[in-house]
């Protein structure tokens, strides 16, 4: 491991693991990276090499990598623990430079709109007007402005989200409005909106996500208070869990996927990988705990819908467009109504939005790719019905009235899925009047049916 070559850097770390002194050019990617000669040592690599032959009192040496400005570095470094102190000596061998190229642009927004996702603490779905369709937040600072949101559909975003210093009439193209700073009634805190378009290239976008996020943190809540015994049984993931996890998941899993894709600098294979467990761990316990909030919503007593006159053929554009990405990932084709039809119903547009978004991601999800998810539309009498069928295993007629039992997964492990997605969507459907049923056959697919009340006045 260790040999008399050619030492091109030497240096000496105390009991503390702070640089005392160090040649050129370690002493310069130290300062340059933020430390100072005296100091702390400043590159994580070689902050950890010494740490661990310091308490393993072994002399070790490995590869380090590190980012100096454009440059990625690539040395290799042995460490000797001193024989007279607790720190070490640190040899320099070899030291190589390669200029780091620069992203691609595609791939550096998908980045941005993982992060993005994960931070924000307001979501919305836009058409392609930049009018609302549905909006969920899960910062109570934004409940007042979610509920304005949510009440007026149909209106463009800028309405209640106004940019800041911006005096032209709305909305702008969507380019120029995406990272601008928005002013949010009743809150002293800076806010951005990230608008992530949906769109096949070549054509305009068909849609928008809106995503609202704060660098500052969320104010601190109040203090819980304990409820009178008379009191209603308050929701303790809904209200008092999910509004303090949420955000500190979020900031963990973006915090993973900025390590796991090297934006913070070069990495190595290992560490990147441990980064994308940590990322994909956070966000399975984030899904889980949104649906563990939605179990206790349609299990409460008080739970209602709010039906509206709606076009199912509409709202099953609006989800499969949302999907879209996911299904091309897959190369899975979607077969959606086309524009000229139309299914009027009356029921709550953001619970059907809800149930078709469970149905169609499932579908993705166990389906072969180069496959095809058909989404059609029924009229029958008093009901309006919509059907998402995918060729995927299908299911035995065993389990087709299993899958709709809470925590269900039939066996399945590792699909990040948590076992209550078609129990809530069933629940949902039947609290607007309506059901969720399944016809399957093991190798043909699974056609999964939401059925609602048809609009009388249509």
């Amino acid at each position: 491991m260790f040999d008399d070559g050619t030492i091109l850097a030497l240096a000496t770390s105390d009991a503390e693991d702070r640089l005392l002194s160090a040649d050129e050019p370690l002493s310069g990617l130290q300062v340059r990276c933020g430390g100072e000669l005296p100091g702390m040592i400043a590159v994580p690599e070689l902050l950890e090499l010494v740490r661990k032959a310091r308490l393993s009192r072994f002399r070790l040496a490995r590869a380090i990598n590190a980012q100096d400005g454009s440059d990625a570095i690539s040395a290799w470094v042995e460490c000797e623990p001193a024989q007279d102190s607790q720190g070490c000596t640190i040899r320099v061998r070899t030291w190589q430079t390669a200029q780091i190229l620069p992203e691609d642009g595609e791939i550096a927004q998908q980045r941005r709109a993982v992060t993005d996702r994960h931070i924000a603490e307001l979501s919305a779905y836009l058409d392609a007007g930049q009018r609302l369709l549905a909006v969920t937040a899960d910062s109570r600072e934004l409940g007042e402005v979610a509920a304005a949101m949510a009440s007026g559909t149909g209106q463009v975003w800028t309405d209640f989200l106004a940019p800041e210093n911006v005096t032209h009439q709305q909305p702008l193209h969507w380019r120029l409005l995406d990272g601008t700073r928005v002013i949010v009634p009743g809150s002293q805190r800076s806010w951005r909106v990230s608008l992530i378009p949906h769109m096949t290239p070549g054509f305009e976008p068909a849609g928008f996500e809106l995503l609202l996020l704060s660098d500052e943190p969320a104010p601190e809540p109040p203090i819980a208070v304990e409820p009178s015994p008379k009191a209603p049984r308050r929701s303790l993931v809904g209200q008092d869990l999910a509004p303090v996890l949420k955000q500190p998941i979020s900031r963990i899993i973006a915090n993973a996927e900025t390590i796991r894709t090297r934006l913070a600098g070069p990495l190595p294979d290992a560490y990147a990988e441990y980064a994308g467990e940590i990322a994909s761990a956070g966000t399975l316990l984030l899904g889980l705990l949104e649906d563990m909030a939605d179990l206790e919503v349609v299990e409460s007593d008080s739970f209602t819908t709010s039906p509206d006159p709606i076009d199912l053929s509409e709202v099953a554009r609006q989800a499969a467009g949302i999907l879209g990405v996911r299904a091309r990932e897959k190369n899975i084709f979607l077969d959606v109504p086309p524009p000229e039809w139309t299914l009027p119903a009356r029921a709550e547009f953001r619970r059907v939005l809800q149930v078709l978004l469970n149905l169609i991601g499932n579908a993705i999800r166990y389906s072969p790719e180069n496959s095809r998810i058909v989404i059609q539309l029924e009229h029958a009498g008093e009901c309006a019905r919509i059907a998402v069928a995918d060729q995927g295993p299908g299911l035995s007629d065993e389990d087709q009235p299993r899958v709709f039992d809470k925590f269900e997964r039939l066996g399945r492990s590792g699909d990040g899925g948590s076992g209550l997605g078609l129990y809530i969507s069933r629940s949902l459907a039947r609290a607007m009047g309506g059901d969720l049923t399944v016809q399957s056959m093991p190798g043909y697919g699974a056609r999964f049916i939401l059925e609602v009340p048809a609009d009388p006045d249509a």
